[in-house]
């Protein structure tokens, strides 16, 4: 989806667009980090 977005942007150089490739990555930045937060919980609940 952010490539897609990244063309379009590219293409257009529509604010908006751009805008939304941010928000997306933005928020892809903080669904890694939840999951490698919840893999760590994981593994030291497994160690027990």
């Amino acid at each position: 989806m952010i490539d897609f977005t990244w063309k379009l942007f590219s293409q257009t150089g529509n604010i908006e667009t751009y805008l939304l490739l941010k928000e997306l990555e933005k928020n892809e930045t903080v669904v890694q980090t939840e999951d490698h937060q919840k893999g760590q919980k994981t593994s030291l609940n497994t160690k027990s």
